[in-house]
């Protein structure tokens, strides 16, 4: 091995709102030319010349061609139809109506992604938008999901505290699961629209926002394993993208003490934990193992070193093109921050084999890309001497304990 084959386990794509117009089921596309016309994108970059990142397919290569990213899981990023902002970022719809036009929106960018990836299909993984307002017509489109041939699965979306729709643990989910089972689907859990929203401006509510919105999106995890999910499927493929990878061991740490607890018959806590909790078959971190993995967005080295306890073969390296937040321009410099210190073996499945595994990236495929502009073994063991001024990526970030 010279070269690393690296995957994105996280990046972001969407078409420019007017080209959404055709994907439209055509009793919607009027109603859309009214919509579109006084609709203001609310994210400036969204609707600056960089926007075209996210839909100009031969740009995006050329970039992650110089970044040596040859292939690339792709979660959504501009505003869909009908939506009043980017539809991981958008509060739940008030209205039956409201609920309908989403989905018709949703339905739209699932079928242009489709048509995105087939552009570059050994490159791209395509990860498909649902509901839960509507739990048949969740189910009928994880199907066309299926069908379309979004090989990144489908997303699952957070449940915000007081939106009405039960929590993921509940029993009125079971049919979802199914469906994924039956469908053989990934379920992608992407960080950032499980938690309420802040409503008090960019105030202290916004901090405590910042702070929560990770833990928020992690309570997935616990809710499909108490629920027996992990156990009813234990095909199911479960992956928690942009939501950090430091908090996965002593997460699970807790978890199995809890389980214990609850199988325990003698234990006080065992009679309120109800017959599912206490019945698992595996442990919490067993469940891990099996089915779960982490997109692991940005991976900085505090989060590297604590790669045995996550799992080497759970962890998906992710690069989070175009947001700011991302590696790029930096992505080889950012490899080398991470990663100098480990041995090749477990960079190469951290950086893509893994994500090959789970997405289906065909890696004989992708062979003389990499051979173009993969970073070499070498390059990527050479420690990085300074990071470069004007790297904005939190992956270059201080470890913060040591910086306070």
């Amino acid at each position: 091995m010279d070269r690393y084959t690296v995957i994105s386990a996280d990046c972001h794509a969407g078409a420019d709102l007017l080209d959404y117009r055709a994907y439209l089921d055509p009793q919607y596309r009027d109603e859309f030319d009214g919509w579109a016309t006084t609709y203001v994108n609310p994210f400036g970059d969204l609707t600056e010349a960089d926007a075209e990142r996210n839909w100009n397919s031969d740009r995006r290569n050329s970039d992650l061609d110089a970044q040596g990213i040859a292939g690339e899981v792709l979660f959504p990023n501009t505003v869909p139809p009908f939506f009043p902002q980017a539809s991981l970022a958008a509060p739940q719809p008030e209205s039956g109506r409201e609920l309908e036009l989403r989905w018709a929106g949703l339905r739209a960018h699932n079928r242009w992604l489709a048509d995105f990836c087939s552009l570059s299909p050994e490159r791209r993984a395509g990860v498909g938008q649902i509901l839960l307002g509507d739990l048949d017509e969740a189910i009928a489109e994880i199907a066309r999901i299926a069908k379309l041939g979004l090989r990144g699965g489908v997303l699952l979306p957070g449940i915000p505290p007081g939106s009405g729709i039960p929590q993921l643990y509940a029993e009125h989910w079971a049919p979802l699961w199914a469906a994924c089972a039956e469908a053989g689907v990934v379920i992608n859990h992407h960080g950032g629209n499980a938690g309420p929203n802040p409503t008090d401006g960019w105030g202290s509510a916004f901090a405590v926002w910042v702070y929560e919105t990770h833990w928020f999106a992690h309570r997935a995890l616990w809710h499909l394993i108490f629920s027996g999910v992990m156990d009813r499927h234990p095909d199911l493929t479960v992956v928690f993208t942009e939501q950090g990878a430091g908090w996965i061991p002593a997460t699970l740490d807790s978890l199995d003490v809890a389980a214990a607890r609850y199988a325990r018959a003698s234990s006080a806590i065992a009679r309120f934990a109800g017959p599912t909790a206490g019945s698992l078959t595996l442990r919490p971190s067993e469940y891990w193992a099996r089915q779960c993995y982490v997109g692991a967005s940005f991976m900085r080295p505090v989060e590297c070193a604590q790669r045995h306890g996550i799992g080497v073969d759970r962890i998906m390296w992710g690069s989070d093109y175009p947001h700011l937040e991302g590696t790029a321009p930096y992505t080889r410099e950012a490899l080398r921050h991470t990663f100098s210190c480990v041995p090749s073996d477990e960079v190469a499945a951290m950086v893509g084999r893994n994500a090959a595994a789970v997405y289906g990236f065909d890696l004989e495929c992708l062979a003389p890309l990499v051979n173009r502009i993969g970073p070499t073994v070498a390059e990527v063991a050479e420690p990085l001497a300074a990071v470069p001024a004007d790297a904005s990526s939190t992956v270059f970030e201080p470890d913060p304990i040591r910086a306070w």
